[in-house]
């Protein structure tokens, strides 16, 4: 007997902590939701065989500035950084390490 799920799958979280990024205005953005990808904070398309479902956020900065974008996924400001990490949902959950299958 197969459970079938409508809810989309949660995001793995790759880091507890925020990753400082340069980001160029007007340049397109891809900030990865599911947690997989391993060019975080970035998207690598790993989304489409580990969490179909999710899917990346697309963005684009007015202009140059350095940001902190969210590791933990779980931000209530995508793609930035909000504080989220420091919740203990957060810090007692496993860190997602990256595989090569």
């Amino acid at each position: 007997w197969v459970q079938l799920s409508t809810l989309p799958p949660e995001p793995v979280i790759p880091s507890k902590k925020p990753f400082k990024v340069e980001l160029v205005g007007g340049k397109r953005y891809s900030w990865c939701t599911c947690g997989h990808s391993k060019k975080q904070p970035f998207c690598d398309g790993a989304h489409k065989t580990k969490a179909q479902g999710l899917s990346p956020l697309r963005f684009v900065p007015e202009k140059d500035a350095t940001a902190w974008l969210c590791g933990c996924k779980y931000t209530n400001n995508p793609p930035y950084c909000d504080g989220t990490h420091k919740q203990d949902f957060v810090i007692s959950a496993p860190l997602h390490e990256q595989t090569d299958s």
